[in-house]
């Protein structure tokens, strides 16, 4: 499988702009603007009288990119429409209104649902026919979500045309005060709004972690498989007999739970470092500053003369660096993950990596592109099942499991919509998680509340490695069985074969 190239990565962080909802805001209502008067730009008049109104517009700009408005408090921010519109007037700019809202489900539906995830991914030209459905019910911390996007630019609109119009009649002076208090009752009622009923993050390790390390390495090597955006209650339903397999044969954690927001850049660097966005510094997809801010399981293995290698899409290269082996992900869904499977075990072969981190896609991207709840979806999950099968059984073959652990989980779940993730919806928050090995408990559940947070830790447990110094998450040591557990001895056990226990 083709390498990312240095276009894509580029590429990949220019979309982003576009993709997520907090640069995109600002990004459309400029660009909006500037259309809206193409016929002045001539003038340097507009520009001076533009550039006036862009400034008044500023703070209520920089306060919608500071807060989201997750799920129900979306509805919230139609009281700051209504107020501009009384304050201002807003008859006189329906023309503006419906050219907005024409020109976003024109990018959301037509440009991305269906000319961009087809020359990507090949999804079918009439996805538009699905898409525009998906938009409207998004609830992901992107530019498609409607529901947030659409009443953020019409304020904003309200906002930069009646500044802009009282700065051309020479009456601004005497009407800026009035956005500035505007903006600060906004700021005001946003905090409100946010500090008494943003109530649904996930609690958090106050604790670093506490665990003592094992004597000893319990584990050689350990592979591990995200399938990324796989709806935890959506997997259950599918056809997934090697999952099924893995659970009865190892540790599955029913209550395993994601980090916010739930972004795959967020997702990965918390699992990987063990702690918290405001720790390691990625907060969304749109990475600003590339690295992380802390230390990385990698880093911790470098300590012991280990490698750990992450075989991933272009942007995760933002938080892990040359850590990461990236992967095109301009190819056919149909195809992308058996690709990537067949690139594993290259890099298996060519470089024996201590640890193998293997990102799945085609689930995140049918839920993006299709939504969560069809067909297609569950169809995406039993590929990626079977894929995963194979990959265990190769392993497996090449005698790599006899001391490894074998790790299969999600880095966010997936809603309704867009395949949303991001504000933690219904179907976001749990992720499947699987442990199996010789040194992993057999058919053990663990009900009790676990954090992907954990993840770092527990893979350092394991390898006997230090533990990330901001690591917070503890130990998974609910799935290792208790003859290792404090001596650091393996149990005698081999790996098993799924298909020899399970027929198939």
């Amino acid at each position: 499988m083709k390498k990312a190239s240095r276009f894509e990565k580029v590429a990949a962080r220019c979309w982003n702009v576009l993709n997520e909802g907090k640069p995109f805001t600002p990004v459309f209502i400029i660009g909006l603007f500037l259309l809206y008067h193409a016929g002045e730009w001539s003038q340097l008049s507009f520009w001076q009288d533009g550039g006036m109104a862009f400034l008044w517009t500023l703070p209520l700009l920089a306060l919608y990119f500071t807060y989201d408005f997750p799920l129900h408090l979306r509805t919230f921010l139609w009281i700051p429409f209504a107020a501009a519109y009384w304050l201002w007037g807003g008859s006189y700019l329906f023309g503006l209104f419906g050219l907005a809202i024409g020109l976003y489900f024109f990018f959301t539906v037509i440009f991305w649902g269906t000319i961009y995830y087809h020359l990507r991914i090949g999804t079918t030209l009439w996805n538009f026919t699905r898409f525009w459905k998906l938009v409207l019910k998004n609830s992901d911390s992107t530019s498609g979500n409607a529901q947030e996007q659409i009443p953020k630019f019409l304020t904003l609109l309200v906002v930069i045309e009646s500044a802009f119009r009282l700065q051309e009649i020479g009456h601004q002076a005497a009407g800026s005060l009035v956005y500035l208090y505007f903006a600060a009752t906004v700021a005001l009622f946003s905090y409100l709004v946010h500090r008494l009923l943003f109530t649904w993050k996930p609690k958090e390790y106050e604790t670093y972690t506490q665990n003592a390390p094992a004597d000893k390495p319990l584990a050689k090597k350990v592979y591990m498989v995200v399938i990324d955006g796989c709806n935890k209650d959506r997997l259950e339903v599918a056809r997934s007999p090697f999952l099924d397999w893995l659970k009865e044969n190892g540790t599955e954690f029913r209550n395993m739970e994601t980090v916010y927001p739930a972004r795959t850049v967020v997702c990965f660097s918390s699992m990987f470092t063990g702690t918290y966005p405001r720790y390691h510094g990625i907060k969304s997809n749109m990475v600003y500053k590339h690295g992380i801010n802390t230390e990385s399981i990698f880093d911790c293995l470098r300590a012991i003369g280990k490698k750990g290698i992450m075989l991933a899409v272009a942007h995760l290269v933002d938080a892990f660096g040359d850590d990461v082996y990236t992967y095109t992900a301009v190819t056919k869904n149909d195809v992308v993950d058996t690709k990537i499977i067949n690139r594993a075990k290259q890099i298996v072969e060519e470089e024996d990596p201590d640890l193998l981190i293997v990102q799945l896609i085609s689930t995140d991207q049918t839920g993006h592109s299709r939504g969560v709840f069809y067909d297609e979806y569950l169809e995406k999950i039993a590929e990626a099942d079977a894929l995963v099968a194979d990959f265990y059984e190769w392993l497996k073959a090449r005698g790599e499991l006899e001391d490894a652990a074998f790790i299969v989980c999600a880095d966010h779940g997936q809603s309704d919509g867009i395949g949303g993730h991001g504000h933690l919806d219904e179907g976001e928050r749990f992720v499947p998680f699987i442990v199996h090995g010789p040194m992993i408990e057999k058919g053990v559940k663990v009900d009790s509340w676990q954090s992907l947070v954990s993840v770092a830790p527990t893979i350092a447990y394991l390898m006997g490695a230090p533990y990330p110094k901001e690591a917070r998450g503890p130990v998974l040591t609910d799935a290792i069985a208790p003859s290792t557990l404090q001596t650091g001895e393996k149990t005698n056990g081999r790996a098993d074969s799924y298909y020899r226990h399970s027929g198939a």
